[in-house]
């Protein structure tokens, strides 16, 4: 097994951005690999910054991620792709919900949210998929599903099956919001391979 690599899931309190990571390491470990996966949640329940990183490999001994050495960020929300730059590198793919939550700052007009996330996260080279997983997500009947959709979309990149990802989606989430979850990974993982296509 000589596939591994680093993730990090970033966005702010209340997207589900832990339910996301948890789905996604329990896909790699069913997929045969070694996953350790660590927890920042800052003010999350106020709408502050909050990530996750997931390291995976054929032997892991550490969660975290060393700046410069992240393979995949996906951000949740559009501003928050930019807090986690220095862990990228040339080769880093940067999967982005195009949604605005502004941040207090913002919100109180002490700040101003800047117009070009999308073309700072290009200028430096880095492989960006945008997506606005936000209407992704109502349109699957959910807007809470954002999570699912971000998941979808990752998983194209993955050494874990789609079938696996599903199965996981399955025992992790209510059978109430299962349908709706499952119909919002499979958006979002249809959307990176319209990307890979082009």
């Amino acid at each position: 097994m000589k596939e591994k690599g680093n993730i990090i899931f970033c966005g702010v309190g209340g997207q589900g951005i832990l339910l996301a990571s948890e789905i996604t390491a329990s896909a790699l470990i069913k997929s045969g690999f070694d996953v350790k996966k660590s927890e920042v949640h800052g003010m999350a329940q106020r709408g502050g910054s909050v990530s996750a990183h997931l390291r995976y490999g054929e032997k892991v001994y550490s969660p975290l991620i060393e700046p410069g050495t992240a393979d995949i960020e996906i951000a949740f929300e559009l501003l928050e792709s930019l807090r986690y730059l220095p862990y990228l590198n040339k080769k880093s793919r940067v999967v982005v919900n195009t949604q605005k939550i502004l941040p207090p700052s913002v919100a109180t007009g002490v700040e101003r949210y800047p117009e070009d996330v999308l073309e700072q996260l290009c200028q430096r080279g880095l492989s960006v998929f945008h997506m606005d997983a936000f209407q992704i997500a109502k349109s699957a009947g959910e807007i809470k599903a954002v999570n699912m959709v971000l998941v979808g979309a990752i998983s194209a990149f993955l050494p874990a099956g789609e079938k696996i990802f599903l199965d996981v989606v399955k025992e992790r989430v209510p059978e109430k919001f299962r349908k709706v979850n499952l119909d919002a990974f499979s958006k979002g993982r249809a959307i990176i391979k319209k990307f890979q296509e082009v």
